[in-house]
């Protein structure tokens, strides 16, 4: 874990894995729409999530709305394949990207007062200085947290076609805010794009600050 947080930097989310088609090679969508799915306890979450990344698109030189935005949170739910898309092509959509919320854990670490593995018994030859030493570690308070870890799928389809033409799967890990996860997120993804040439490159992405 700690090698992960190292090779991304600041940032608490980074890519596990990323795909597209064989012998893509990419293309310049005129209206993109960004669709969270995300579990109702995380609605601000899924708004966040699908604002930023479309803010990310849109700095890129690209047309992007949210989802929630255009058709309110639940319009695609209970619908047909064909209603559904009807509805995108109402509108212009030419490629949904989604951003689906696949598992959120949380995990309880103890984290013990003082940790430190140097040889007393080297250090400390008179037996009280090692007591001493010892009583200190062993009984100074520790204390517990919680991490929490989120595993996401983004998808980017088509709609010419409705097919698949990029999928990257990622993990978060324990984000300061839903805000500040959107914002990592979002900007990580466009990034992605550009590098799998799944979409050219009209303006290239730029980490803004938080």
């Amino acid at each position: 874990m700690l090698a992960m947080f190292i090779l991304a930097g600041c940032s608490t989310s980074f890519i596990t894995s990323s795909w597209k088609p064989e012998k893509s090679t990419g293309k310049s969508y005129k209206k993109i729409l960004v669709l969270g799915l995300i579990g109702d306890p995380d609605r601000s979450l899924r708004d966040n999530m699908e604002e930023h990344l479309a803010g990310d698109l849109r700095d890129m030189g690209y047309t992007a709305f949210t989802s929630t935005g255009v058709y309110g949170p639940a319009a695609f739910q209970w619908l047909k394949e064909e209603e559904a898309v009807n509805l995108l092509k109402d509108k212009g959509f030419d490629a949904v990207v989604t951003i689906v919320l696949l598992n959120k854990t949380k995990e309880k670490y103890y984290f013990p007062g003082r940790i430190n593995y140097s040889p007393y018994g080297a250090q400390h030859v008179r037996f009280w200085g090692y007591y001493s030493a010892m009583q200190d570690r062993i009984y100074s308070p520790g204390y517990y947290t919680e991490d929490t870890r989120y595993f996401w799928e983004t998808n980017l389809f088509d709609m010419s076609d409705a097919k698949l033409a990029y999928s990257a799967q990622s993990q978060s890990f324990d984000p300061v805010s839903g805000k500040r996860l959107a914002h990592e997120y979002g900007f990580m993804i466009a990034q992605d794009l550009v590098k799998k040439q799944v979409l050219p490159t009209q303006v290239a992405p730029v980490a803004k600050p938080f």
